[in-house]
């Protein structure tokens, strides 16, 4: 228990501590907006710094005050503004579009433009070397049906930040429903956001920008900020701002209790004479406002520092390192009766995590970091794209897991939340 916590704890800190990186690009091109002048580095990063205080500080007050009841209504209000201002974006950027949905289509008709479905890219090597080239690329139909399966198991089962969320409901019933549904809304969610992207992609074909930003990451905020109407602007701006501090507070509140749960009770209260698990989690919920500040920072520090780093994977494939960890450890309490201990348990985490370290060149890449040369790799050694990270930790767990015996448990051991 206490392991998975600490797992659980550094994950969800850099996890949420990089996603709020992207919020902070809105300011960083209004103060390009409102000035003229294109930031320095070091002026980006100062302003990617205030960004990232003042956004966590409100968020922080609310969750401390008002718990996670606050937490679930603000995302209810946060979501409506969400998704109000991804339905204009959308809207507004095919009414852009010379002829409309047609003209999209004319934009699109080479192959090569739009693939809905990629196996991967073609080797001429055998089973084992078309295998790897599956495992290397991050967006293909396996990826899709396969390690997004485990990703979502991950996040949905395992993850504080869901779980605290479903045992708001009434009953279990309701809790499942909930969890049903929040899977089924990913769908129109994910296809919004790529139409977006594709519709983005076509309306700067169609009008070439030549002030456009180099990086990737800035391009849809470029287009809020320069391209909408005013107050639609400002809509799209809140629901950036919203969205930041939906996943921000949800994260704020399952730390502190997290924290309060697996160690403050455990190890701190019965050493204290007036124990208050209230006041600890309040308290914790500033300390974790301050670290995922400081992980926002070095996010923004390390963006800048290299211009062609992509966000997207910084920001998702970041938790994959340990999330793989914790689901392998989850199945294996919830699929056998006489696998897994203690030390077992411990033994077959920290492999998960090692083995993805390895698969996903983490080693290299923190010497390269280091502005030291990296690791030699063998050429038959998958360098595994992120979306892959949370299979192989979960497999190489579970596997682990399984060679360490205990004593038999009863099928209820297990409340079924």
């Amino acid at each position: 228990r206490q392991a998975a916590s600490a797992v659980f704890l550094i994950t969800r800190a850099l996890a949420s501590g990089t996603r709020l990186y992207i919020a902070a690009i809105v300011l960083v091109l209004g103060y390009e907006i409102m000035t003229g002048l294109q930031p320095s580095d070091s002026q980006e990063l100062g302003i990617s710094l205030v960004a990232l205080v003042v956004l966590v500080a409100l968020t922080a007050v609310y969750t401390a005050i008002g718990g996670i009841k606050a937490v679930v209504w603000t995302d209810v209000i946060q979501s409506v503004v969400m998704f109000s201002g991804l339905g204009f974006v959308i809207w507004h950027l095919v009414g852009t579009i010379p002829g409309g949905w047609p003209g999209f289509h004319t934009k699109l008709q080479q192959p090569a433009d739009l693939s809905f479905w990629s196996l991967g890219p073609i080797a001429t090597g055998g089973f084992f070397t078309q295998l790897k080239g599956i495992l290397e690329s991050e967006y293909t139909i396996w990826t899709a049906f396969f390690a997004a399966t485990f990703v979502t198991m991950a996040t949905h089962g395992t993850d504080q930040d869901m779980v605290q969320r479903m045992l708001t409901a009434k009953n279990p019933a309701r809790s499942r429903l909930a969890l049903v549904v929040s899977g089924l809304a990913d769908i129109p969610i994910v296809m919004a956001f790529l139409s977006i992207g594709i519709l983005l992609w076509v309306h700067y074909q169609y009008a070439p920008n030549p002030k456009l930003p180099q990086r990737n990451a800035y391009v849809f905020a470029y287009y809020i900020l320069h391209e909408l109407p005013v107050g639609f602007r400002g809509l799209l701006v809140a629901g950036i701002f919203a969205t930041a501090m939906g996943s921000l507070s949800t994260a704020l509140n399952a730390l502190a209790t997290s924290w309060v749960r697996d160690w403050y009770e455990l190890w701190i209260a019965p050493r204290l004479r007036t124990p208050n698990s209230l006041r600890a989690a309040r308290w914790a919920t500033v300390a974790f406002s301050g670290i995922l500040v400081l992980i926002g920072g070095a996010t923004s520090w390390v963006v800048i520092a290299n211009p062609s780093s992509r966000i997207l994977p910084i920001v998702l494939g970041i938790f994959g390192y340990t999330y793989g960890s914790l689901l392998g450890i989850f199945l294996l309490g919830a699929l056998t009766r006489s696998r897994g201990s203690d030390r077992g348990n411990l033994v077959a985490m920290a492999s998960g995590f090692i083995a993805v370290a390895i698969l996903a060149g983490l080693p290299s890449d923190l010497l390269r970091l280091a502005g030291l040369p990296p690791l030699p790799r063998p050429d038959w050694l998958p360098l595994i794209a992120f979306p892959w990270r949370i299979t192989f930790g979960t497999l190489t767990t579970l596997s682990i897991g399984l060679l360490f015996h205990s004593k038999s448990r009863s099928p209820h051991a297990i409340p079924d939340v």
